[in-house]
């Protein structure tokens, strides 16, 4: 392994979570722009909000009907996408970690996908669809954002089980809500409304997981936070082969889909993708993941009486 590739490999969360696209593409990109950013000083939310601007942008390029200004949304969204992952490898390598920081950079895919969707549905309409389009749009862009909470929240734990918790962070929304209150609307207004979605995120993510976060509190409270070689192994056996249908409902599957919309199909067909096959797909996603929390659970619990 070349000395470059191995400095990329330093600023992945782990090598089992990384998807396809992310390791061969975006990472390497990424790491340029990361490592261009330390040079000159920016910040890691620096980056957010300026991925924010083009995926902003490449949104509303996605309303026009020309190739032309469709190829360089596209082109936009790449970039957006590529700072999306230079934001956490400039963390990662200056060891600027914060949570307001992971949560601006959950806000910003959300803006950016609403920026995408908006201009979908009034794309529709000046095709010649129906205004019914935005409450299709409305129910695609909540599914989204279902999806992509699942699938961070059971990477977190898959960070957590099998790398330690240095890797991960796994918030409970009950110590969000106090965060959140003891913030002011005057002095803390950005802040606020970020804790205010990000509650909100949270708690979706928890009522979809009841198993597995009580596998987590377990673990947790007796083996006070080191989890035994024996567990993190069959973790990894068990969860190891669901990590490929997490990637699937986060944003490059989404991506390649909505390319081939806007050039080839009618947009509708994109948010039926995610309503229909992309829902069936989290439900699957859930259950298996709840099915072996239990089993893990199961098995800890017998360890610990042991």
């Amino acid at each position: 392994m070349s000395l470059i590739s191995s400095k990329i490999e330093a600023t992945f969360k782990s090598n089992d979570t990384e998807e396809f696209l992310d390791r061969y593409f975006y990472r390497p990109v990424g790491y340029g722009i990361a490592a261009a950013s330390r040079s000159i000083g920016l910040t890691p939310n620096f980056i957010t909000i300026t991925s924010i601007i083009f995926g902003v942008l490449a949104g509303h390029l996605f309303f026009y009907q020309n190739t032309a200004i469709n190829l360089t949304g596209v082109l936009l969204l790449i970039i957006a996408e590529a700072m999306d992952s230079a934001d956490g490898q400039l963390a990662r390598m200056t060891g600027i970690h914060s949570r307001y920081g992971k949560i601006l950079d959950g806000f910003a895919g959300n803006l950016m996908f609403t920026s995408i969707y908006a201009n979908l549905c009034a794309r529709f309409i000046v095709e010649g669809g129906s205004p019914f389009i935005f409450l299709v749009g409305l129910i695609a862009g909540f599914s989204h954002s279902s999806q992509s909470a699942m699938s961070e929240y059971y990477r977190n734990f898959y960070l957590y089980f099998v790398y330690g918790d240095g890797k991960s962070i796994i918030d409970e929304s009950k110590d969000l809500i106090e965060k959140y209150k003891s913030l002011s609307w005057s002095k803390d207004t950005t802040r606020k409304m970020l804790m205010w979605f990000y509650i909100d995120y949270t708690r979706r993510q928890e009522f979809f997981s009841k198993t597995i976060r009580t596998l987590y509190k377990y673990c947790s409270e007796k083996f006070s936070g080191s989890i035994p070689g024996w567990l993190k192994t069959e973790y990894r056996k068990l969860n190891k082969p669901l990590l490929k249908y997490g990637n699937i409902l986060t944003t490059n599957t989404r991506m390649i889909f909505l390319f081939f919309t806007i050039f080839y199909a009618n947009v509708l067909y994109y948010f039926l993708f995610e309503i229909i096959v992309l829902n069936l797909l989290l439900v699957y996603f859930i259950v298996r993941h709840e099915y072996t929390s239990k089993e893990l659970l199961q098995l800890a619990q017998s360890y610990a009486e042991n």
